[in-house]
């Protein structure tokens, strides 16, 4: 869900190609002969997914690929895309499923296409990645041992991370960054959305105990690179095998890069929390095992620890937040944009009423249960 720093500027920037235009552009900016396309969901960027034919020239390789055309604030920010394109391919090579970036004619990483809408010349940012295989985890029923598994994949994508290095990696220092983890005070603009309710009273709460109770110590956590949006429809998976009790499933592909930006550890696993609870028939239980999964790699510290209840908190107000802002502003996109809201209000009041104690007890005792070898 590749989205920028400032909603508002972004309100009329989402690029609108046709599937002509789109495949026009992958034979002139990449020299692909296309056979088939078609769009992709998105939020404020544009996605593809392109089928190519095999020409005399191009006679192995891969068939399938995804054109990503960013909007137009996006594409103001070409070192913010090289980074994230070369973190992609950092993290092939280290063994993550992530897709291939392809090169241009011109032998780079994306090219600036301009288009003439009649009124003003707009410019955007295009690049093609391969198609990764796989279906999002938010269509399969999700195990304990695969919560497990995702949150182990969390922790040891930080933890690569580490050893990336880049001339422009400070790009990443997102300060305004709606997205980032910290910046949940700034939802507070954006309330208006909610109207007069209940959602709007609970988020209300959760900005202020989050000021008092998490920004405070943010000098406490320990500061890495995050992925950021570690969500039920940018994490794809495979079967392995089809067993009577059902099918087992590994993670096949890790998708969408455009919210990375520096933050900490614990912002890491708090979003892959809240995201895997979304679908899960029972949601409360959900963090205890991608947290043993993610500390399995980076064991979190009692601070870090202590703040994890109000950062899943914080996060579910932030996509609920800027869903019902964009939805606003792209009516159009309702049914995309509000994926997260069909059932994350129900699991944000839910947390809220129990409250931070009773919600970790269940997430710290479930996490236990993987040091004796028997996961809940």
């Amino acid at each position: 869900m590749s989205r920028g720093d400032d909603l508002q500027s972004q309100a009329l920037t989402k690029p609108a190609f046709s599937e002509t235009q789109a495949s026009a552009l992958v034979e002139s900016v990449f020299g692909l002969k296309v056979s088939k396309i078609q769009p992709l969901p998105s939020y404020d960027d544009q996605n593809f997914h392109v089928c190519i034919s095999r020409t005399k020239d191009i006679t192995d390789g891969p068939t399938e690929y995804v054109l990503k055309i960013s909007n137009t604030e996006s594409s103001k920010t070409p070192e913010l895309i090289e980074v994230q394109s070369h973190i992609i391919m950092f993290l092939r090579a280290a063994g993550f499923p992530t897709a291939s970036v392809c090169r241009t004619k011109g032998d780079n990483l994306t090219s600036l296409v301009s288009t003439d809408s009649g009124s003003e010349i707009a410019s955007y940012l295009v690049r093609l990645l391969t198609y990764l295989p796989g279906r999002p985890i938010a269509e399969i029923p999700i195990s304990p041992q695969l919560l497990y598994e995702i949150g182990r994949l969390a922790g040891k994508l930080d933890k690569t991370l580490e050893k990336f290095h880049h001339p422009k990696l400070s790009c990443l220092r997102r300060e305004n960054f709606i997205w980032n983890l910290k910046n949940v005070p700034l939802l507070e603009k954006y309330l208006y959305a909610l109207g007069q309710s209940r959602n709007r009273e609970i988020v209300t709460q959760v900005i202020q105990l989050f000021k008092g109770e998490v920004l405070t110590k943010l000098g406490d956590f320990r500061e890495c690179v995050n992925h950021g949006d570690l969500n039920d429809h940018n994490i794809l998976v495979e079967a392995i095998k089809s067993a009577p009790e059902g099918a087992t499933y590994h993670v096949s592909g890790i998708l969408d890069f455009g919210d990375m930006s520096y933050g900490y550890y614990v912002f890491e696993v708090a979003i892959t929390i809240m995201y895997m609870m979304i679908e899960s028939k029972s949601p409360l239980h959900v963090g205890g095992h991608v947290l043993a999964g993610f500390e399995s790699v980076i064991p979190l510290t009692p601070v870090e620890r202590g703040a994890l209840f109000l950062l899943v908190c914080g996060r579910f107000c932030q996509s609920l937040v800027i869903a019902a802002h964009s939805c606003q502003l792209h009516p159009e996109n309702k049914e995309y944009l509000m994926i997260t809201a069909k059932t994350g209000w129900k699991h944000l009041q839910q947390m809220f009423d129990m409250g931070q104690e009773a919600v970790e007890e269940i997430w710290f005792q479930t996490a236990r249960s993987y040091d004796s070898g028997i996961a809940m």
